[in-house]
């Protein structure tokens, strides 16, 4: 099928960056990879995915909680960090990318 419309698209430059990244690993052009999603769209009759807030736990959603369950979490992380109970990021994400490699 030949392409002939053009879309011209305002997005956050970090998104782009991220998803042309991913896309440049897969061999797939940003175009291909906009004309899929145009195509499952069509095919699926709708998005292509759940569209739904995320879930977190209750135990960690403010939206949920008091001002004085925030202010106790809050402590509980401080008292955690004087206490030396804390992970390095980087050493915490590398074990995560050993263990979730595909």
């Amino acid at each position: 099928m030949e392409k002939t419309a053009t879309l011209n698209l305002r997005v956050n430059p970090t998104v782009k960056q991220r998803a042309e990244d991913v896309l440049k690993r897969l061999g797939i052009p940003m175009a291909t990879a906009i004309d899929m999603y145009l195509n499952q769209i069509t095919l699926t009759g709708g998005i292509p995915f759940a569209v739904t807030l995320p879930k977190a736990p209750v135990s960690l959603n403010t939206d949920f909680m008091s001002i004085d369950e925030i202010h106790a979490k809050l402590q509980e992380g401080y008292d955690d960090i004087k206490t030396g109970k804390v992970q390095d990021a980087a050493e915490t994400f590398a074990k995560f990318r050993e263990n979730h490699r595909t």
